[in-house]
């Protein structure tokens, strides 16, 4: 029997680089692709787990704009795959945005054989170990648990995770776009943690929370006497995250004249309390949030358009709830399972209709809304299993997606009723083709097609 090749797509449109890459990697299953349409039809056709890609592709063959639409459509079809970009165009901004889009890493022209030859090898060994990772995952029935606690089998979420380990140990700011309840915080308590500013402290401020007259103060500390009520010199959040990470959540409700001096430390990295003189050094990594669109509110001047890009160097988009199959019932689950044991010892786990409406809503109150209807449910509950009526739910509004044909169409439906099964079976194989109405063998044969050993 001849040796499986893992498959490499090449996305390159130089003739000479082409070849020189195919042979160069002769160890994997080359494909090749020199424009959009032949890389994603590669990608469709072949699943390559691995993807070399120069970001100057025709008809943009001096710029990125065409290799960027080549990486987003990747990571929209198969969020797994592992990217890596190579571009000789402003090398940093172009490192910066294939990261924040999803790829996996970056190498600057001209490319050098043998150390691209290296990335490409722990690309797919990272990939192989995901692979089981996933397959582990839904043995043990609890999903994946990525970035510290974060609990999620969906793509999604997994494809932000890897985001920020990337990116945890560089010094560059990460904002985070999401809606209420999706987990910001929690997210940047995990990029916290998988720094090497571990060790200090994690500060988080809400500047939305804290009246306007009050929040330079908490930020930036104050002297005593610096006025009525200042009896005592106080550090501020800033000063608070020296050596660690400080979290700027609701940044966009910072009033202009504080987004100015907030930009001044950005970029001197010293403060000055209310009511002193003396210039302190803070080293702080700033890590930010926000459910604004602080591009509209930069464009109506609202909000500084130099702090946006000093906040900014890094953006990830946290989807939502609904956006994420299957993850709902694996947090209920991780929800009544804590809460069961803090106020209510009886209640052992849902009723199938409970899961069944938990699968169903649309959940937009996100995490938030979840966590608080399971613990409400939870308090309520006269029985051993929490229902429908224990959380409220009425019928939930089905999201509605853009499909290209109908094989697309068959296969997202079939992905995401089959992620909804493994999770409300806690991925027993047996249970969820009892679910599904399939045999076993249908269902090994399912998975391993869509790849969906989450």
């Amino acid at each position: 029997m001849a040796e499986h090749k893992p498959k490499l797509l090449i996305v390159e449109d130089d003739a000479g680089l082409q070849a020189q890459l195919k042979w160069a990697y002769e160890d994997f299953d080359v494909v090749i692709a020199g424009d959009y349409d032949a890389a994603i039809a590669a990608l469709r056709a072949e699943e390559p787990a691995v993807v070399t890609l120069d970001l100057g592709l025709p008809p943009d063959p001096d710029g990125t704009t065409e290799g960027f639409r080549v990486l987003d459509t990747i990571m929209a079809i198969k969020p797994d795959t592992k990217v890596i970009v190579a571009s000789g165009h402003g090398a940093r901004e172009s490192a910066l945005g294939a990261i924040e889009r999803g790829a996996y890493d970056f190498y600057q022209k001209p490319v050098d054989i043998e150390q691209l030859g290296l990335i490409v090898r722990r690309a797919f060994n990272l990939h192989a170990i995901e692979q089981e990772n996933r397959l582990l995952a839904a043995k043990a029935g609890e999903g994946n648990r990525v970035l510290g606690g974060l609990i999620t089998s969906a793509p999604e979420m997994v494809k932000v995770a890897r985001t920020i380990e990337r990116v945890a140990n560089t010094n560059v700011s990460v904002m985070l776009l999401g809606a209420s309840g999706t987990g910001k915080e929690l997210l940047a308590k995990g990029l916290h943690e998988a720094s090497t500013r571990k060790s200090g402290n994690f500060v988080a401020i809400n500047c939305a929370a804290i009246p306007e007259n009050l929040l330079e103060s908490e930020l930036f500390g104050h002297e005593k006497g610096a006025f009525t009520g200042a009896v005592k010199t106080t550090e501020g959040k800033i000063e608070l995250a020296d050596g660690g990470t400080l979290f700027l959540d609701e940044v966009g409700d910072i009033p202009l004249p504080l987004q100015v001096k907030l930009l001044r430390f950005l970029q001197e990295r010293t403060i000055e309390r209310i009511g002193g003189r003396k210039a302190i050094t803070v080293d702080t990594r700033i890590v930010c949030a926000t459910h604004q669109n602080l591009e509209a509110m930069v464009a109506d001047g609202r909000f500084r358009e130099d702090l946006f890009y000093r906040l900014a160097e890094i953006v990830v988009k946290i989807p939502s709830l609904a956006e994420r199959p299957g993850d709902a019932t694996l947090l209920a689950k991780a929800f009544i399972k804590r809460f069961a044991q803090e106020m209510n010892p009886a209640v052992t786990g849902f009723a199938p209709d409970a899961l069944a409406a938990i699968d169903g809503w649309a959940w937009p109150g996100n995490v938030r809304e979840l966590e608080n209807r399971v613990k409400r449910a939870v308090i309520m509950c006269d029985n051993k299993l929490v229902g429908t009526d224990d959380l409220d739910l009425g019928e939930g509004a089905e999201e509605s997606a853009d499909v290209l044909n109908l094989k697309a169409a068959r296969e997202k439906a079939d992905r995401k009723v089959i992620r909804h099964a493994l999770a409300r079976s806690e991925g027993n194989i047996s249970n969820t083709a009892k679910l599904l109405g399939i045999s076993r063998p249908t269902l090994y044969d399912l998975l391993k097609t869509y790849d969906l050993q989450q």
